[in-house]
């Protein structure tokens, strides 16, 4: 038996765990460490009970900072972890902070490094997300790629051993959600103010280079404001703090709302009519 460390701290990484801890601990034991990068209730911990994902064995409560700050902090609170718990596999997820931090520690440690939706890539380094993504690549040991473009790119950059194409652990969960989420439909057509039926947008906008750059989020509310359809927004904190710093207001086709849980933007996703988001997991599940 394996002793596995698990390594997240946002709302992607918490649904990608969700097929693989179930699995990992009917045969193998499993610490579940919960960064904290994502804090907010309706970010973090609602993804645990609607999910059924057992609670994180271990907290670091980072929080928010610079990219910087916030991996060194993570860093910092992970190695005595790792020292303490002397896992034989350090699991991480993406390409988050926390990925990295995760990854980097074990490394130094010389703890094997598993890395699950390996190999994507945007080609813009431009995004802290890529920078995580191709070192914790570099470093892993065992690489899960989700599909064979991904097998490619990591060919590329001379990484060949260790990969195994698994899939994408992320339609694995849509498909399993997919009765419960529409139950949560009726709740959110009356939140919105929608009719079943009616055709509507689903939003999302989350990236520093969308929120913090004022004429370019200035362009994507005017674009909002200007559509036919009504425009359903779950509003990231990010996007909340910037409009009010830029002095931004929607109009009333756009039907700001709270950050909704997995099973309620599941729900959305299955009635909208369309996307416009920069996240790249929502488009998977729109795929999906």
């Amino acid at each position: 038996m394996l002793k596995c460390m698990t390594i997240v701290g946002t709302r992607p990484e918490f649904i990608q765990i969700t097929p693989l801890t179930k699995a990992m601990r009917r045969r193998h034991s499993e610490i579940l460490v919960n960064t904290g990068q994502h804090y907010d209730d309706n970010m973090s911990n609602i993804f645990f009970r609607e999910l059924d994902l057992p609670k994180p064995d271990i907290s670091l409560g980072v929080g928010s900072g610079g990219h910087g700050e916030q991996t060194g902090q993570m860093m910092i609170a992970l190695e005595p972890v790792m020292l303490s718990e002397k896992p034989d596999w350090v699991l991480v997820y993406g390409d988050t902070n926390s990925t990295i931090a995760g990854a980097l520690v074990a490394a130094k440690l010389h703890i094997p490094i598993a890395h699950i939706e390996a190999g994507l890539r945007s080609f813009d380094r431009q995004m802290p997300e890529e920078i995580n993504r191709i070192i914790t690549d570099h470093i892993s040991d065992v690489l899960f790629p989700p599909t064979e473009p991904a097998i490619a790119n990591l060919t590329r950059e001379g990484i060949t051993k260790g990969v195994v194409n698994v899939g994408d652990v992320r339609v694995d969960v849509i498909f399993s959600a997919m009765d419960k989420a529409k139950t949560r439909q009726p709740e959110l057509f009356a939140a919105t103010r929608l009719s079943a039926g009616e055709p509507f947008v689903l939003a999302t906008i989350h990236r520093a280079s969308n929120t913090d750059d004022e004429s370019r989020l200035s362009a994507i509310v005017k674009a909002f404001n200007s559509l036919e359809m009504p425009v359903v927004l779950p509003v990231h904190p990010r996007l909340h703090k910037m409009m009010d710093t830029f002095n931004l207001k929607f109009s009333g086709n756009v039907r700001a709302i709270d950050p909704v849980g997995y099973l309620e933007m599941v729900g959305l996703l299955m009635a909208c009519r369309m996307v416009i988001t920069d996240s790249g997991g929502l488009q998977k599940r729109r795929i999906c």
